[in-house]
């Protein structure tokens, strides 16, 4: 069973920073595409960064985050991260960690992590 485990989520001032972390499990056999969404309350779920996992290439969606978020893939450690600098109290949200990818079990699936908070208040 294929599991993504989020973790690094937080309360932080205005400005800070935080990491959060997206641990895949060892099933997966093929990769085809990793992101990162949000969901403010009341709004919408968006993506706010995806990532080729073949190339490593991380192209911001939200306008919002550009120059300060920063997507990447380990893919020995089978980790996704998001390195969310200066952060702004509309980035408060749940963040959510997606895979689709390849399973025996499966096939092709589309996977979500559990969802972490980040909340940005002074």
């Amino acid at each position: 069973q294929v599991q993504l485990v989020e973790s690094g989520g937080g309360l932080v001032q205005p400005g800070g920073s935080l990491r959060l972390s997206c641990a895949a499990s060892r099933s997966i056999l093929r990769i085809y595409a990793l992101a990162w969404y949000r969901q403010a309350p009341g709004k919408q779920r968006e993506v706010v960064a995806f990532i080729d996992p073949d190339s490593n290439t991380s192209t911001n969606y939200a306008d919002s985050v550009k120059d300060r978020f920063t997507n990447s893939w380990d893919y020995s450690g089978r980790t996704l991260y998001l390195q969310m600098n200066n952060l702004r109290p509309e980035d408060t949200a749940i963040y959510y960690c997606y895979m689709n990818a390849y399973t025996r079990a499966r096939g092709r699936f589309d996977y979500w992590g559990q969802g972490t908070q980040v909340t940005v208040s002074s």
